[in-house]
């Protein structure tokens, strides 16, 4: 489990491919690292990655063909700038929204509009999850909690402050490119129970 609230960018600092399968090494300053256990689950660009390998800086995982296929990582290439979230800790502030970890699909920023304080952009997700998108709900992209600013069909908007440019690679996206969604496991609940509900009235 994760808050969506992105700790630091990290580095891809090497890749190995094989047939539907990816074995990721990530540069990351040591704090970020601390009392770090083989197991453990870390959220690169939003994707729940299992710990395989660490070094003092460097944290490894391996990546499967599912994963892969759902999300941006099959497209990262060395040097790439990810997001970093270490899993949720009892005790912890929440200072973003509940994330599993778990992508949905993937979105497409298709218009983006950058000054030194702001950042608007829309991105479009396939149209089968138009029905999770609400102004103003929360979802996570490539990792970060957010706001949905405006909803229309199957695109959304958000508003972006420096802080969050500064914290995630989100400053970095433009026009095509991809970025993991999730979207709020209770939106999902709420909207897929009244759906069964209203077709058991008919």
């Amino acid at each position: 489990m994760f808050t969506g609230i992105v700790q630091t960018q990290a580095q891809i600092s090497d890749i190995k491919d094989s047939d539907e399968f990816r074995h990721l090494t990530v540069k990351v300053e040591p704090q970020f690292l601390r009392d770090l256990d083989i197991g453990a689950s870390i959220a690169i660009n939003g994707c729940c990655l299992t710990v395989v390998h660490q070094s003092s800086d460097t944290v490894e995982f391996d990546v499967i063909d599912e994963t892969l296929r759902l999300t941006n990582l099959g497209l990262l290439i060395e040097n790439s700038q990810v997001n970093f979230e270490r899993s949720l800790k009892a005790g912890d502030e929440i200072g973003g929204h509940h994330v599993s970890g778990h992508i949905h699909c993937q979105g497409t920023l298709i218009a983006v509009e950058q000054s030194d304080t702001n950042w608007a952009g829309w991105i479009e997700v396939p149209a089968n999850f138009t029905p999770y998108l609400f102004a103003k709900g929360f979802i996570a992209v490539n990792g970060a909690s957010l706001t949905i600013g405006e909803v229309k069909e199957n695109r959304f908007s958000l508003h972006l402050i420096p802080e969050t440019l500064r914290l995630t690679n989100l400053s970095q996206a433009q026009p095509g490119t991809p970025l993991n969604i999730e979207f709020d496991q209770q939106t999902i609940t709420i909207v897929e129970t009244v759906e069964r509900v209203l077709k058991q009235r008919g």
